[in-house]
Order: C-alpha cells, then sequence, then structure tokens
C-alpha cells in the first residue's frame, strides 16, 4: 500500500465546502480550482470519507485513470468503467468511469447512487439529452436525493456563460433573467493568481512574440468565438513565411528549456509547424491520430525523449507533463477558458523548474489574470470593469471602456449581480438556501402596463405578466408609416430657458427631432427622470434632476436612446417612442 497523498489546505476547504454543502442541501454544486491544483486528490478524499454508492464521471480516460490512482493511493479499491481502458468494473462502492461508457450502458447502472462527481464539468450542458443529463437523470430515479458535484478550473462556456448560478461570496452569474444552468451552486473557487503566488503553481512568464504574428482579426466567429477550419487554413496558406519565422524563434528559445507544447490552429496548420521542427525530437497529435499511437508518443514525451508536442485541440485537459515550461500558443480563441487551459499545461510543478514561458503567437487578447466576465466579449476594446451598483452597492464585473484615468465610460452589464442578504435566517430556509438577486437594472425596459424595469429581452414583465412590446416590431410598424420619422440617434443634445428643458436628437444622417419638458410641472419632470435621469451614467449614477438648467451642466454622461420614433402632427414632429438599449435586428448608430 502507498503512503495516502497529505491535503493542501486549500484541497482541504474544499472538501469541507462540500460537505458542508450536502449536509443542508440537495442541490447540484461546483468547486473551481485552476489547472494543477490537484483536483484529483479531492475527489479522491471526497470518496474515501462517501459510506454509500458514488460514481465519478470525466470524459478522457487519462483523467479516469489519474482520479482513480489517487484513490487507489489510500489503499482503497475502486472501480474502472471505460471502454478506451478495456476495463468495465462496477461492483465496487466508488467507480470512476468515462461518459461515454456509462451513458452506452445505462442499463448497468440500476444501483442506488447518493454521490455523483463530475471532473472538468464545463463540458455538461443544460440540454437534457446530453449525455451527463442523462445519467444524472437515470440516477435520480433510483435516489431522488442524488447529490452532483463538479470541479472544473474554468466554470464558464461561451454560448452560455457561467454553468452555476449563485456563488458562495453572496452574487448570482448570468446577465438576464433566470437561466438554465446545469449547476445551481458554486461553494468554494480560488483564483490562479492565489495558486501562483503562494507556490502551488508555477509562474507565467508571459512574453509578448517578437516576430510577426498571425492576424485573425478579420475572421467571423460563431457563437462559440472560434473560426471555421477552412477559412483559418486560407489565411494561414497565405503567412507560410510567418509560421517559419515563429517556429525558428520557438527553437531558438527552447534551447534554454525543457519540454515544448504547441498548440496550432488546424491539422494542416499542424503539419506544417512539424515539417520545420527537429523529426526525431517531434512528436504530432491531432484527433486523428490512432489511439495507440498517441499513448506512445506521450509517454516518450513524459519521458523526455522529445521535446517538441504539436496539437490540435486534443492536450488541453487531461494531460499531464510537469517538465513542460513553453507553450507556443498559434491558435486564435476567445474562449478565455480554452486560453486558461492551454496554458494550465505548463503551470504544474517540476525539480528544477523556475517559471514557464508562455508566448501567443495568435494575437489573442486574452488576459490570464483578468477577472472572468463569463460572456463573449462584445468587442476587441473591452475590458473587465467595475461596475458598483448604487442599489446594493456590489461590485460587479462587466465588459466595458475606461477612459486614460481608469474611469469606466461604458459598460454592457444589465442588472446588478449582487445577493440581498436576508433579514433573519427564518427567511433564507423560506427560501430554500437561495438568497433574493438584487433587482437593480442598469438596463430596461419598462412595462407598458405597470411600469416595472425589466430586462431588455423579455416579452412578458416580471411583475404583471403582461406583453411588452418587441422593440422590432414597434419599429416596422413605424417604417410603415407614411406620417413616421424613425431616426437613428447618434446622440443628444439639452439647452435649457428657465423651467423649460428642450432635448435635441440627432440622427446619424444629420436629422433632427426635438421635445421639450417643462420641470415646473412634477409629472414632465418625473417622465423625463425615468426617461433620462433613471439611466445617467449607464445606469451607474441615477439621477432625480430638479432643475432643467441641472442636465444641461451634467449633460456629458446623458443617455442617448438607440431610435427615436416620431408622428407628423400638423406643421412639426412629435416624438412618440425612445428606445434604449437595443438588441433586435435593426442597425444602430454608427454600426457597420
Amino acid at each position: 500500500m502507498s503512503t495516502p497523498f497529505k491535503l493542501r489546505p486549500y484541497q482541504q476547504e474544499a472538501v469541507e465546502a462540500t460537505l458542508k454543502h450536502f449536509r443542508k442541501s440537495d442541490e447540484s454544486a461546483v468547486i473551481v480550482l485552476p489547472t494543477g491544483a490537484g483536483k484529483s486528490l479531492v475527489i479522491a478524499e471526497l470518496a474515501r470519507l462517501a459510506k454509500r454508492k458514488i460514481l465519478v464521471l470525466t470524459h478522457v480516460k487519462e483523467l479516469v485513470e489519474q482520479n482513480h490512482a489517487k484513490y487507489q493511493s489510500y489503499g482503497l479499491t475502486g472501480g474502472i468503467f471505460s471502454a478506451g481502458l478495456k476495463r468495465k468494473d462496477n461492483r465496487h462502492q466508488v467507480t470512476f468511469a468515462s461518459v461515454q461508457s456509462v451513458s452506452a450502458n445505462l442499463d448497468q447502472f440500476k444501483d442506488e447512487y447518493s454521490l455523483v462527481i463530475i471532473d472538468e464539468c464545463h463540458r455538461v450542458s443544460g440540454e437534457e439529452t446530453s449525455q451527463y443529463q442523462r445519467i444524472i437523470e437515470l440516477l435520480k430515479q433510483q435516489n431522488d436525493s442524488l447529490k452532483v458535484l463538479g470541479l472544473t478550473a474554468t466554470p464558464y462556456r461561451l454560448a452560455m456563460g457561467w454553468i452555476y448560478r449563485y456563488h458562495y461570496r453572496g452574487f448570482v452569474r448570468g446577465s438576464g433573467e433566470e437561466q438554465d444552468k446545469p449547476f445551481v451552486h458554486c461553494i468554494y473557487e480560488l483564483p490562479l493568481s492565489y495558486m501562483i503566488n503562494r507556490g502551488y503553481l508555477t509562474k507565467p512568464e508571459l512574453v509578448n512574440a517578437a516576430v510577426a504574428q498571425y492576424d485573425f482579426s478579420a475572421l467571423a466567429q460563431d457563437r462559440f468565438g472560434e473560426y471555421a477550419e477552412k477559412d483559418v487554413n486560407e489565411l494561414l496558406s497565405k503567412h507560410q513565411r510567418v509560421t517559419r519565422a515563429i517556429i525558428e524563434q520557438v527553437m531558438e528559445l527552447a534551447a534554454e528549456r525543457k519540454a515544448v507544447m504547441i498548440f496550432a490552429a488546424t491539422v494542416a496548420h499542424a503539419k506544417e509547424i512539424t515539417g520545420y521542427l527537429p523529426e526525431h525530437e517531434t512528436a504530432l497529435i491531432t484527433g486523428a491520430t490512432d489511439l495507440a499511437e498517441r499513448d506512445s508518443l506521450i509517454q516518450r514525451f513524459k519521458q523526455r525523449q522529445l521535446k517538441y508536442l504539436v496539437n490540435v485541440s486534443v492536450l488541453t485537459t487531461g494531460f499531464d507533463a510537469p517538465h513542460v515550461d513553453f507553450i507556443a500558443i498559434l491558435r486564435p480563441t476567445q474562449s478565455v477558458s480554452l486560453y486558461q487551459q492551454i496554458v494550465g499545461r505548463g503551470l504544474r510543478l517540476d525539480d528544477g523548474k523556475q517559471d514557464c514561458l508562455v508566448i501567443d503567437y495568435a494575437g489573442n487578447s486574452v488576459n490570464l489574470h483578468h477577472p472572468e466576465v463569463g460572456e463573449k466579449k462584445p468587442d476587441p476594446d473591452s475590458e473587465p470593469v467595475q461596475v458598483f451598483c448604487p442599489g446594493c452597492g456590489f461590485a460587479n464585473i462587466f465588459w466595458g471602456k475606461t477612459d486614460s484615468d481608469g474611469r469606466v465610460i461604458e459598460h454592457y452589464g444589465r442588472r446588478c449581480q449582487g445577493l440581498l442578504e436576508p433579514a433573519d435566517e427564518g427567511e433564507l430556509s423560506a427560501l430554500g438556501d437561495r438568497p433574493e438577486q438584487c433587482d437593480y437594472r442598469f438596463r430596461f425596459k419598462e412595462c407598458p402596463h405597470c411600469g416595472a424595469e425589466n430586462d431588455i429581452a423579455a416579452r412578458n414583465c416580471h411583475q404583471c405578466k403582461g406583453a411588452i412590446i418587441d422593440p422590432d416590431d414597434q419599429l416596422r410598424d413605424a417604417l410603415k408609416l407614411k406620417d413616421a420619422m424613425v431616426i437613428r440617434c447618434a446622440g443628444v443634445t439639452p439647452s435649457a430657458k428657465g423651467d423649460k428643458l428642450k432635448i435635441t436628437y440627432h440622427g446619424e444622417d444629420g436629422e433632427e427631432l426635438n421635445e421639450s419638458f417643462d420641470f415646473s410641472k412634477p409629472g414632465q419632470r418625473n417622465v423625463f427622470n425615468k426617461l433620462f435621469g433613471r439611466r445617467y451614467a449607464n445606469g451607474q449614477a441615477p439621477k432625480e434632476f430638479k432643475k432643467a438648467e441641472e442636465v444641461v451642466e451634467l449633460q456629458a454622461l446623458m443617455p442617448a436612446p438607440d431610435f427615436v420614433v416620431a408622428r407628423k402632427h400638423k406643421h412639426y414632429w412629435q416624438v412618440q417612442e425612445r428606445i434604449f438599449d437595443y438588441r433586435g435586428q435593426y442597425r444602430k448608430a454608427n454600426e457597420v
């Protein structure tokens, strides 16, 4: 019997957080630990403590084997159920399995399991027909209080956003209304910087490429932030000199390094890269590589018989070679998750390893240490910004833009993500274990029936359930009318004369529409404040304007609607609709 591993303090904390959560709730949970933090040890300890049957699922045989080995190190015996490892044993209290093998043999999992642990759980989609969901559904039929725990370094998917809803530090994940997430709670999390600063992971040495880089910025992305292989190959075929120059630099820098992993964009690109590297020191692995050959090449690389390992999208998870000290990224991605997984291949500790050189030759604008926003970047200039909620004071992280002094000038947040503290413990237990989300909205659609503020994508009011007019329908209807004018608003100018405030809306083609508000009349003043004061400074600093001249003095942060609709009234145009925070099929001002 080998000596069991001693848990690091944070691994023990993760175990205790799991026990505490599942003692009081059956709702699914996630633990977030960076790549190289030793998730397999947390899994092994939880499996050791379990009194009833548990199933540990993951998507690649390497992780099945790795998790099983850590459990066996405690002197305990667990089963392996994986076609890739040629073993199908689920007789033991703990079974380590591949999701594909269990999904293909559901009839063999009719026992009552108390816990399912999913490693690399960011791969779980919300779709009921997915392999993971089908397995969970089957096990819940045998035990309706089945516990589901996920572990991942990257708890988000580009098309979905965050994979959980509630965070134990008191905030909600997700921008709009309640969305279906595969997991309910995040119960423990450690950032990458914590692990590096405390010496649990190797320091990444992030270096800008000193040679020409690829420019993938003109290529179209799909909803996952990825690029079509045909488009990438076409672009790369025009830049063979760039590829050769990059690989020459990689080889030059590798003279001082032990092992190099190169992440290529496509199979054709990987073959070209391999052709420039020394044949006897290089291996190429793609999705088409024969499994036996792949295992052999990986073993030779781990035993340091090979120095360069070129791969295409196959070694981002479940691959463990601690001596890797140089990561070269030659593939484009907008996924922070994938980027972190790639860099994580080089951050494990190893004897004599001082740091890991990371060079991004693909111009990916990903900051390894930025707080993750969990949503697709709206444009290349956006960065994570901190936005305080005027309602509850919570510090939100949204995509946004800052000026030269670091002040937030724009952000794309919709609703505050803070969770409100319950007035008393009884209130929390009455809610289940779900505190209430702050209802402050930075962007909103007002219900025409009851005046409640709704998410900008809402079709029905969350308060009175009445239908909310779709802005596209409003615009479409107005464009059909001969006596209506619709302008794409590029800005607004306020001017004051006594109590009268005139707002001029400027169309992108020079058109202008005007409307006035008489601040001596409380009704008109209230209408202005609901429209403009509430949205002042992107909703970060809502104002209750008392006088017309105050608006002129503070016009720099005045919000502008995206569209203004007016109807002809005798000899002038009367503004009828102002559409703010538009998201739809029509182009907004100054958009290509």
